[in-house]
């Protein structure tokens, strides 16, 4: 008896290398592939509890055909300074810049684009040396006219965005319960549960700026609570001599980034009523949400063709689109035919 655990014991471990052997393997398979990724859920969109009211405010620009100025979107920086203990990067997000420009694309601003023009230069650059050419295959036609530089072809910005995530506060307050119980007995049974609930904080700071007269005409501070909790419980005792521990809990805190991007979208949205003169939110009772709309909970698109009734659209919001998986009318396709 005393040998029979021993084998049981290198049993399951065998048992258990097998199936790990299944999982990943150092010879590709069939496909390709050491493994195969797990992980089912599709792309979706990624609103805010401020998203529709930023579409709202597109909807009411274009029913009752309201003007509204280009917008520029500079530096959100991080200025809270905070960073991983492991050194693994910063703790809040660096592309606060980003989630604004596609906040106002959900409201139906005009964009143009002074974040990252490299490319644009780049192009202008080999365009003023009549390096470029708009001809769609200028190889097989030989020598084409270059492209030509006419003066105020680059629409500009009426106001422009700047600002940063200026607060992050751990442990504004924190509360919970940790109780252990059991036998005084060092070989009894002992428990023990806790139950943990803290509250951090993040902010930001953002201002409007007229491009041509760098008059600042509005600005906006807003700080959001995030809030996070764990709960847990263990046991632990001695059977025949076999020790025995056996813990569970579970733990949630609020997505941090996320909150930078309700925050960025709650400013934006109080940034664009003005601009657009939109009273308030009862206006959203009266807007018209259908009619050709081209800006959604997923951001905003310019037509590239007048399709906006039958075009792709709509459907941006819906997860299963385009999935393989979950849409009928795709069908699987090798990549790299042409």
């Amino acid at each position: 008896m005393a040998t029979s655990v021993p084998r049981r014991v290198i049993a399951a471990v065998s048992v258990s290398a097998l199936l790990l052997s299944a999982c990943a393997t150092p010879i590709a398979g069939a496909d390709g592939r050491y493994a195969k990724p797990i992980g089912t859920a599709t792309v979706t969109a990624n609103p805010t509890p401020y998203s529709t009211a930023l579409v709202c405010l597109g909807n009411y620009a274009r029913q009752y055909k309201l003007g509204a100025p280009r917008i520029a979107v500079g530096r959100i920086a991080d200025y809270t300074g905070k960073e991983e203990s492991d050194g693994s990067g910063r703790k809040v997000t660096q592309g606060a810049s980003l989630m604004a420009m596609s906040a106002f694309a959900k409201a139906g601003m005009p964009l143009v684009e002074r974040f990252d023009t490299s490319v644009s230069e780049l192009e202008l650059k080999y365009t003023n040396n009549k390096l470029i050419s708009d001809d769609p295959n200028p190889a097989a036609d030989g020598p084409s006219d270059p492209r030509k530089i006419f003066a105020g072809q680059v629409p500009g910005s009426d106001f422009y965005v700047t600002g940063g995530i200026t607060e992050l506060n751990y442990n504004i307050r924190s509360n919970g319960a940790d109780l252990a119980a059991g036998d005084r007995d060092t070989d009894g049974l002992k428990g023990r549960f806790r139950n943990s609930i803290f509250v951090m904080n993040v902010a930001i700071d953002l201002r409007l700026i007229n491009t041509r007269t760098l008059e600042v005409v509005d600005v906006i501070s807003y700080q959001k609570q995030v809030v996070g909790r764990e709960v847990g419980i263990g046991l632990f005792d001695f059977l025949n001599g076999n020790v025995f521990d056996v813990s569970g809990g579970s733990g949630a805190l609020e997505p941090l980034q996320l909150a930078v991007r309700s925050l960025i979208e709650r400013a934006v949205v109080e940034m664009t009523a003005n601009l657009y003169g939109m009273p308030g939110p009862q206006s959203c009772l009266t807007s018209d949400p259908l009619g050709g709309s081209t800006t959604g909970l997923t951001g905003g698109y310019v037509p590239a063709y007048n399709n906006t009734g039958t075009n792709n659209g709509t459907t941006r919001e819906d997860p299963a689109r385009w999935s393989d998986k979950r849409d009928p009318a795709v069908k699987p396709t090798l990549r790299g035919r042409y």
